[in-house]
């Protein structure tokens, strides 16, 4: 299949590792040239080498202000277009309700969800019909994952964005999805189930919950991004996907 992607610049933030990373190797592989970000210089600089002349990495924080206008400008500058957007964030610090300081929930509200807010408004001004805003939420906007209480704040808020966001932004014919990754196998996760003491007893009794009994790849996760924001699904938006194996049962 044919996903569309030849030729289309797509920007992936926190792109340097994980499922940011996976996703721009999916889309690359499909044949899309990539603006890669990251808040380390050498981390992304390689990460981009490691895709060739199809990937560009730029150092930057998403909690920077500046972030949005110098990614929609790195794009054009490269590849000459712009045709949409991956905000990945990475997972704020862990804790329960008691742990977390007040500087703790504001530095994850300024990176995860206030930062997350300005790359996509700004990719709303700048994108034509066709343009395509992706979110890479977590399977916490259905149900708090025990341990993260500030992401199951800030996520499920963010969900709630991406969806009015659809509403403004479909009249343009520009697209807005939601990934809700759960338990897929990145660095991330395996330090989630470390903190329990026994990491290799949590991973067995998480994918004991799993329908699928194992859990995803980065892989996995990239392919379905790569899908979400190409032209083959263009008649998908405002809606958030479980990417989990099938460990949510709703709809």
């Amino acid at each position: 299949m044919d996903l569309g992607l030849k030729d289309r610049v797509y920007i992936v933030t926190g792109a340097s590792r994980g499922l940011g990373n996976a996703s721009a190797r999916a889309l690359v592989a499909d044949g899309a040239k990539v603006v890669l970000t990251g808040r380390d210089e050498k981390t992304v600089t390689d990460s981009a080498a490691a895709l060739g002349s199809a990937a560009v990495g730029v150092a930057c924080d998403n909690a920077d202000p500046s972030a949005a206008e110098r990614l929609v400008a790195a794009a054009r500058a490269h590849f000459g277009r712009f045709d949409g957007i991956l905000i990945s964030v990475g997972g704020p610090a862990p804790g329960f309700v008691a742990d977390n300081t007040d500087e703790q929930w504001a530095a994850a509200f300024e990176s995860v969800f206030l930062g997350a807010v300005r790359l996509a408004r700004k990719a709303a001004a700048e994108l034509n019909e066709g343009g395509v805003i992706g979110f890479v939420l977590s399977g916490s906007v259905h149900e708090p994952i025990p341990g993260l209480t500030i992401s199951n704040g800030l996520r499920p808020g963010l969900a709630g964005f991406a969806k009015s966001l659809a509403d403004e932004l479909g009249p343009r014919g520009i697209r807005v999805v939601g990934l809700l990754p759960s338990r897929i196998d990145t660095d991330r996760v395996r330090e989630l189930d470390a903190l329990s003491g026994d990491a290799e007893a949590a991973r067995r009794a998480n994918e004991s919950a799993i329908p699928l009994r194992r859990y995803g790849t980065p892989e996995e996760f990239g392919r379905t991004a790569a899908f979400l924001l190409s032209p083959a699904a263009s008649y998908l938006t405002g809606l958030m996907l479980p990417v989990d194996g099938g460990a949510r049962h709703g709809f």
